[in-house]
């Protein structure tokens, strides 16, 4: 009873790992697949290769290099980091850190600009009027809300 019980355990454990494998090999027919969801003839075969390599004691990673080197790459939908996909792997680093310091140079040039305006103001050096507008629009507070009823419900129906 034992023996069958621990043949069981063994044999969900072999089950659970080819599942695993499976979901992370694409289908070669599919494409947006993996070989576990699909239902394609490679797909089978794929998976029936998988649990013979299994059964043969084989690792994950010997498994996937077998399917790479049977079918190239893009059986994986986890690809290597290497020259040819490093484009593919720091394409959305490089372009969030671009973003950030395009910002950050924005703000500080603006911030330089106000400064530099500021300064020329105080030296008596004339303003274009694009400046002078800036500079009023800094200085200048905002006019300050209505106090009415009406102004109040539209104040609160916009920020809610």
């Amino acid at each position: 009873m034992e023996k069958r019980d621990e043949d069981l355990k063994k044999a969900q454990m072999l089950d659970a790992r080819a599942r695993n494998i499976s979901h992370n090999v694409r289908c070669t027919e599919c494409g947006s697949q993996s070989i576990e969801d699909s239902q394609a003839d490679v797909a089978i075969l794929l998976r029936q290769l998988i649990r013979d390599e299994i059964g043969a004691g084989k690792t994950d990673k010997e498994i996937y290099s077998k399917l790479e080197d049977e079918f190239g790459e893009t059986v994986l939908y986890a690809p290597k980091f290497d020259m040819q996909t490093a484009a593919l792997w720091l394409t959305p680093v490089l372009i969030a850190g671009g973003t950030a310091a395009g910002l950050v140079y924005s703000k500080h040039r603006q911030r330089t600009n106000v400064h530099i305006m500021a300064l020329d103001l105080i030296r008596g050096v004339s303003l274009t009027p694009k400046e002078r507008v800036t500079i009023l629009d800094l200085l200048i507070p905002p006019p300050p809300p209505p106090q009415g009823v009406a102004s109040r419900l539209r104040r609160w129906l916009n920020l809610r």
